[in-house]
């Protein structure tokens, strides 16, 4: 009997519990084959089909909700749609979870032994719907976004068989493994659901593959697609760095736990930005221009260290509060000041001893960095723990004051306090030891092994101690749960540098502000100005602040002149030496209104200054190994 849809939810709704089931330790039965049909670039959608061996009952099939390498919930439910769902060749009627959304209930009728899933992943083709994965030219398959999964399993424990067609003569990188291609249809060797979802896949219709560890037993490759053949074009003197950052990881963590290694890099301006990372790959986009305007993107230079570095380091070695047995268990994010803060130490310090970034300019990245931190406002209700918790709180959102609400600063702060911890170690043993030691010791177990190996706080203290005996726990537990008031800085000093405020910002600094279009002037007058006089990024109680200024509002003039950045900075050089306020014409909504600021202590810009009489520390970590 064919009930009415309404009837069927009620009765399904009441026989179906409204959360996770318990995880069964026995493998999946049978393989789950998976075919998405990536074709329809022009409209930006996947089209996807799934065989799921099935006994006839209860079957609750999960989209996944927290994503791998995110963070947090961030699963693209509002892009899937059209599902519909098979069995014996007809079609079955299935009912949305009222409380997890996340999961679809069927009754899967007698006789049938699988059923059959098709629906589509609508790509965002706009930017205010999310992040482009599809474009005429290039195509990001992240499968948690096309596939569908039965509750009640381990990921680990259900196999997958992947396909995908491309469109023509498209190549494509992906850690995946191939077992046949024939024409545009590829079909990869079966694995683990865990597996093939940290094995996302870029396609593109110009390609480039380079080796960056010729003739090594265990390869490593850079898959570069773009949106044109000539951002492929890269020199040999661009090359060697990359090949550079290879070595200097080896030396670094002292081991390799992955069969192949595969960074995908979209070199567009139309496919959205991205760096995520996966045990065996990384996602990897960056603007036009990374090879052919070599000079002038040398910051985006730490976004390939960064991700290669989390092979070992979020990856290999994860968070014991992270071993979740699928993808829609709720993960915890306490230790991302390691997974993250410390990674982001070791690609500041990769790109600076592979080349890719040159020493004096991660000098001023770092400067900029402490300054920022240095001034956080927020720090006085919130400490740099809890901050671990902004992707399941906040999600990325854009904030209207974000110096008072804090957001992921376990990136950034994290790596000031590793700095710190670094430092430390070389100070106290002589510069015999550092977290180098510390490095291999931790991340370097298990060579060749590329399943996760799970730590907790207690493991993380236990290693420092075995590189230098300290009290390290108390050593991070201050820092992370402190409110300051300043930043964590003793790591600079100890490294032979302060934060200094000068009134030129260094070549580099200045060359970043005029790439993004952005006026600096958080340390002066406590705010910056963005593309077309939009005010922006405000130090909580700073002078902007204090005036009464907020987001949504834009700079129109200063001192009566139309506003550019050179004309507010020389408004504000000018003020040192007079008595007169400095003028801004302000336009918020339909208001204009003039603000006076009294302010004369001139332009003020981070960078670091060498103290004398001490060892340079920084210089040291920054050098190659050898």
């Amino acid at each position: 009997m064919f009930l009415p849809r309404a009837i069927l939810a009620t009765l399904l709704a009441c026989a179906y519990p409204a959360h996770a089931d318990s995880i069964s330790d026995q493998p999946y039965p049978g393989t789950i084959v998976l075919k998405v049909d990536a074709t329809n670039t022009a409209q930006q959608i996947f089209r996807v089909r799934e065989s799921i061996p099935a006994q006839p009952g209860k079957l609750t099939l999960l989209y996944p909700q927290w994503v791998v390498g995110n963070h947090g919930p961030s699963g693209t439910l509002s892009q899937f749609a059209g599902l519909k769902v098979f069995a014996n060749g007809q079609q079955i009627d299935w009912v949305r979870d009222t409380v997890n959304v996340y999961a679809f209930h069927i009754n899967v009728p007698q006789g049938a032994s699988s059923v059959d899933v098709e629906f589509q992943y609508l790509s965002p083709t706009e930017p205010a719907q999310g992040r482009t994965t599809m474009t005429n030219d290039i195509l990001g398959v992240q499968w948690q976004s096309v596939t569908l999964y039965p509750a009640g399993y381990d990921s680990r424990k259900i196999t997958m068989q992947a396909n995908l067609t491309v469109p023509k003569d498209w190549q494509y990188g992906t850690a995946l493994e191939t077992a046949q291609r024939s024409g545009d249809e590829i079909a990869f060797k079966p694995l683990d659901l865990e597996a093939m979802m940290d094995s996302p896949l870029f396609a593109g219709r110009y390609f480039r593959r380079i080796d960056l560890d010729p003739g090594a037993r265990i390869p490593v490759h850079l898959n570069v697609v773009a949106d044109s053949a000539d951002q492929l074009e890269a020199t040999p003197e661009q090359i060697a760095p990359h090949r550079a950052l290879i070595q200097q990881a080896y030396k670094l963590f002292n081991s390799q736990h992955y069969k192949h290694y595969d960074f995908l890099f979209a070199i567009s301006d139309e496919f959205g930005g991205i760096g995520r990372e996966h045990h065996q790959s990384s996602e990897n986009g960056v603007k036009l221009g990374y090879f052919t305007d070599w000079s002038k993107h040398e910051a985006r230079r730490e976004l390939l260290p960064h991700e290669f570095a989390h092979s070992w380091n979020g990856k290999f070695r994860r968070p014991a509060d992270q071993n979740v047995p699928n993808f829609n268990t709720p993960l915890q994010n306490s230790l991302l000041w390691v997974y993250e803060g410390q990674t982001q130490y070791w690609g500041a310090v990769l790109a600076a001893r592979s080349g890719l970034i040159k020493t004096e300019h991660t000098r001023d990245l770092i400067a900029a960095t402490a300054a920022r931190y240095d001034n956080i406002k927020g720090r006085e209700w919130r400490a740099v723990q809890d901050t671990t918790n902004d992707p399941i709180v906040n999600g990325r959102r854009a904030q209207g004051w974000n110096n008072w609400q804090r957001a992921e600063d376990y990136y950034s702060e994290g790596q000031l306090i590793w700095l710190d911890a670094d430092t430390l170690i070389r100070e106290l043993s002589g510069d015999k030891r550092s977290l180098n030691d510390f490095a291999r010791r931790f991340f370097g177990v298990d060579d060749g092994v590329n399943v996760a190996k799970h730590y907790t706080f207690e493991d993380v203290v236990r290693e420092l101690n075995a590189v230098q005996p300290y009290d390290w726990a108390t050593f991070l537990r201050s820092r992370l749960d402190g409110h300051g008031p300043r930043a964590p800085l003793d790591g600079l000093a100890r490294a032979g540098w302060k934060l200094v405020y000068t009134e030129k910002p260094t070549d580099f600094l200045k060359a970043l502000e005029e790439q993004s279009k952005s006026a600096n002037f958080q340390y002066s007058l406590g705010f910056s100005v963005g593309a077309e006089g939009k005010l922006e990024a405000f130090q909580w109680e700073g002078l902007g602040f204090k005036a009464g200024l907020s987001g949504g509002s834009t700079l129109v003039a200063v001192n009566g002149r139309a506003y550019k950045p050179e004309v507010l900075r020389a408004a504000i050089t000018a003020a040192k030496t007079g008595k007169d306020p400095i003028n801004l014409l302000i336009k918020k909504g339909n208001l204009y209104q003039n603000y006076a600021f009294d302010y004369h202590d001139g332009l003020k810009y981070p960078r670091l200054e060498r103290i004398s009489g001490t060892p340079d520390r920084l210089e040291a970590i920054l050098q190659p190994l050898k």
